[in-house]
């Protein structure tokens, strides 16, 4: 049994829910340097630890193993703790990852460190929504999402070109030590200022084991949850596979780049990111009944820039190399109206489950696509990276269109499903999402 939203005790929209929302936004910024950091330091890294490429690769196939294994989980915890828990118990985990890799000195104990990184990380992001969800107004709900994920992005940039100085000023293990002691600042604003919700009584969930199947099959059957996972399954992998792994090796050893240009167009996808969220923020809260098909146009605009990319004779010219970046990373941002979706299917007491299972499907893709554009790179060049040639790269990129192509036919599928599932729950709710509204009577109203 669930406890209803009782009377409304703190301004929602307003001052405190700023200043919540810039609190916990600063967790998230911090788990994006952490769950990024690694991209400039590979290089240290390999010495340091004396490895492989393969056993480096697998320092970030690991932690990003871990946040997605740990999405649901988390989300039942969230459900059942509530938000500022989870912020705390995930800031804890990543500092104490981050400072275990400070002096870790063994491939395994690096391992182990990125398992705490993933598990830290993969607490802050759903907590945030589950936060933004309760504190804002429907209108305003969808544009500080968009703000979240692109003023996260600050995370990657402090993890590029501060963070490879850093490494050369004053070595690994300073560096890495003084980025996990901010964790501790950020501990201490989440507990003076963060608060789970602006309503009195019990607005999370006590969950019952024996309820938790139950529960979770409603959430799953639910196609609106569905709808938010393949939205961002579609969206976001591109982004991910291109600015986390495959990117840059692409741009230098398939494009024939150099180093410095090709970190250049890195850069670029974080500021289009920067760029990019507040438009799609705005487009996503006045028209909550064509999301689905924002998330689609944004992602056949990024195939047709790869297919122009790949079938170009020769290596691309620049302006199409940094056009390719731009729209590839408007997946990013435009990925976020997945959450919106969750919360316009969703109860509020399953929000957090609802948000966990939307964010494993961008993750999922992306573990998938990188793995098997490394497995088929190992199949045409089995020489290695010093071997890749273009052609190499066109046949393992290519794989990205599978996963888009999948994810769209279920998006347009589970479009049709929602819309039946709104009509039959709640008479009367296509008219309303037509009309700008994004919660609906019946179903997810009770968030205000």
């Amino acid at each position: 049994m669930s406890s209803p939203l009782k009377r409304q005790i703190h301004n929602i929209g307003r001052r405190r829910a700023w200043l919540i929302w810039v609190v916990a936004l600063t967790a998230y910024i911090l788990a994006v340097f952490h769950r990024t950091s690694l991209g400039v330091a590979g290089l240290l890294a390999a010495e340091r630890f004396d490895i492989t490429a393969a056993q480096l690769s697998t320092f970030t196939v690991v932690q990003l193993s871990v946040y997605v294994v740990m999405q649901v989980p988390v989300g039942v915890a969230l459900d059942r703790w509530g938000p500022k828990r989870l912020i705390l118990s995930g800031l804890a985990l990543m500092t104490a990852g981050q400072l275990w890799f400070a002096f870790a000195g063994s491939f395994e104990a690096g391992v182990l460190a990125r398992v705490l990184l993933g598990a830290g990380d993969a607490m802050i992001f759903i907590s945030l929504m589950r936060l933004v969800a309760l504190w804002f107004r429907v209108r305003q709900a969808p544009l500080v999402t968009q703000l979240t994920g692109m003023l996260g992005q600050i995370g990657a940039l402090a993890a590029a070109a501060p963070l490879s100085y850093a490494l050369a000023s004053y070595g690994w293990t300073p560096t890495f030590a003084f980025a996990a002691s901010f964790g501790f600042a950020v501990m201490i604003g989440v507990l003076i200022v963060v608060m789970d919700s602006p309503y009195s009584g019990q607005a999370i969930e006590r969950i019952k084991i024996r309820a938790l199947a139950w529960t979770m099959r409603d959430i799953w059957q639910n196609p609106g949850t569905r709808l938010g996972m393949y939205s961002h399954f579609t969206s976001m992998f591109g982004a991910n596979v291109f600015g986390l792994l495959w990117g840059y090796p692409f741009l230098v050893a398939g494009q024939g780049l150099s180093s410095a240009l090709a970190s250049s167009l890195i850069m670029l996808m974080t500021v289009t990111a920067l760029i990019v969220g507040p438009i799609t923020g705005r487009a996503v809260a006045r028209h909550p009944y064509h999301r689905s098909w924002i998330v689609l146009g944004i992602v056949i605009a990024i195939m047709v820039m790869w297919a122009v990319v790949l079938l170009w004779p020769g290596p691309a010219p620049i302006g199409v190399l940094a056009l390719l970046v731009i729209v590839t990373a408007a997946g990013g941002p435009v990925s976020m109206a997945s959450f919106d979706m969750a919360r316009t299917f969703n109860r509020p007491d399953h929000l957090g489950r609802a948000t966990g299972v939307v964010n494993m499907g961008g993750f999922v893709a992306s573990l998938a696509a990188m793995w098997l554009i490394g497995f088929i790179l190992d199949v045409v060049a089995p020489g290695g990276p010093e071997t890749y040639t273009l052609d190499d790269f066109r046949i393992a990129m290519s794989v990205m269109f599978v996963f888009w192509f999948f994810g769209g036919v279920q998006v347009w599928r589970y479009r049709q499903k929602s819309k039946h599932f709104l009509e039959q729950r709640s008479p009367g709710s296509l008219d309303r999402l037509r009309h700008g509204e994004t919660l609906l009577p019946g179903i997810s109203r009770d968030l205000e």
